[in-house]
């Protein structure tokens, strides 16, 4: 009779532990609209006819809702060093400003073409990409901030208004410099990026924006993309805040392999942007990717972006950023050619793992709300969203960081109310390719096995 008992306490354990750790989707709670955070930096290679491919069909497949620009010179399918930048665009620092002869927007009009024609609107980035070589040409403090915003002036008139045989794109994000902060910790005396002071920078930036908004306010005028260095990010904040100058979005990176130091550090930039009167503003983290160290790691890491972990640990990402107070997301990097890129295939441009992640967070967009998710797995990332006639998709990803796992694991999602019926699943691991798979409905729920580094977008 006591074993009797025991038995059926210990059946009533296991079954309550495993409740309590299924996935729980509540359809009525509804949180709010699910964010993009499947934006890219840069564009597509377009289809020529000649020797090289095309991702053309692919990139637009993808519906990625933003191209940020950085870096875009590196690439000569782009346009290479004649794209872009504002040393590209402008050649001459001493030409008259208001001369459209001095000029050169025709290679970077084809680039702001291309990109839009697949769907993706333009984050435009104001400045210049970043220079590793010893000799440096475009990162200097330029002779004439006041020029300098001038320049910028016509060239959103360009791309906006059709100044000097231009455009009509409607490009509504312009972001002033990237990364002034890189060379601000002082272990590397090679700057990369801001050749000059910090305050140097603070006073260009305040004349920049404070023009760039004069003369547009109905445009989304911000910046600067900080490296990472949270003091300096503070410090930016805090002269912006004392001499008045509007800051439509404050923009910041982070390279690292966890996905919670990404969620985590969300919370920290919007905290600082509300102590000093930004809180309402956007805060865009744009420029992000899978890194576990960056020196005798540094190969691993990129060796992992294009891998099964590389897409984990983006839509992992994606996921654990849904939840914090962050607006936007722009992976670092859609580029050909580069490390980054976990997206696109380096020689024949085919879709690498990661791509899906950015394929099924559209899905996810469409959709629309978001609904509450209780997860209690140690491993598996989730979020759900439903659209007006409730249909709903839920997305579960496991991600880890630890190599020795391997080992496939099976959980359970459920309504907290209600039964499932029927879903249909698309999986993404080692086999798979955003691939339809079979899901198995028990007493109302569906049970999921994945490996470890992958995800699957359920819908239902």
């Amino acid at each position: 009779m006591k074993t009797m008992k025991l038995i059926l306490v210990l059946a009533t354990v296991l079954s309550v532990t495993n409740i309590s750790a299924d996935v729980v989707v509540t359809p009525t709670n509804v949180i709010g609209p699910i964010k993009p955070m499947n934006g890219v930096n840069n564009g597509p290679k377009i289809e020529t006819g000649d020797q090289t491919s095309g991702n053309s069909v692919a990139y637009a497949a993808a519906q990625f809702p933003y191209a940020r620009t950085h870096d875009a010179a590196f690439y000569s399918g782009y346009g290479g060093e004649h794209t872009v930048d504002i040393t590209a665009i402008f050649p001459d620092f001493d030409k008259d400003v208001n001369d459209p002869k001095s000029y050169d927007f025709v290679l970077t009009d084809q680039y702001m073409k291309d990109i839009m024609s697949c769907g993706t609107a333009v984050f435009y980035r104001l400045g210049q990409k970043i220079e590793h070589n010893k000799k440096k040409y475009g990162i200097y403090p330029p002779k004439d901030y006041k020029k300098w915003a001038r320049i910028c002036e016509h060239i959103i008139r360009h791309y906006n208004e059709g100044w000097a045989d231009g455009l009509h794109l409607g490009i509504k994000y312009w972001e002033i410099w990237n990364e002034p902060d890189l060379d601000a910790w002082g272990w590397d005396t090679n700057p990369r990026c801001w050749g000059g002071t910090e305050q140097q920078f603070f006073e260009f930036y305040e004349v920049a924006a404070n023009h760039l908004n004069k003369c547009f306010p109905d445009l989304m005028i911000g910046g600067p993309a900080i490296a990472g260095n949270e003091e300096w990010g503070e410090r930016f904040l805090d002269y912006m805040e004392k001499h008045n100058v509007e800051l439509d979005f404050f923009s910041w990176h982070i390279y690292t392999n966890r996905p919670t130091d990404i969620s985590e550090k969300a919370a920290r930039m919007r905290e600082a942007m509300k102590r000093h009167g930004y809180g309402d503003k956007e805060s865009i983290l744009n420029e992000w990717n899978y890194v576990r160290g960056w020196t005798k790691e540094f190969v691993y890491s990129l060796k992992a972006v294009s891998s099964e972990k590389g897409a984990a640990f983006t839509m992992a990402t994606m996921v654990a950023c849904q939840d914090q107070p962050v607006d936007k997301l722009m992976y670092y990097d859609a580029r050909i050619g580069t490390g980054f890129n976990g997206l696109f295939d380096l020689y024949d441009l085919s879709p690498r793992p990661a791509y899906y992640a950015f394929y099924a967070w559209k899905r996810l967009l469409d959709y629309g709300q978001q609904v509450k998710v209780e997860n209690d797995y140690e491993d598996i990332y989730a979020t759900a969203a439903k659209n007006n006639d409730g249909k709903m998709m839920i997305i579960l990803c496991r991600y880890s960081e630890d190599d020795n796992k391997s080992s496939k694991e099976t959980y359970r999602v459920r309504l907290s109310e209600g039964q499932i019926s029927k879903a249909i699943g698309h999986l993404t691991d080692e086999w798979h390719r955003y691939t339809e798979v079979p899901l198995n409905v028990t007493d109302g729920a569906i049970e999921v096995t994945l490996w470890p580094n992958s995800f699957i977008a359920i819908e239902m």
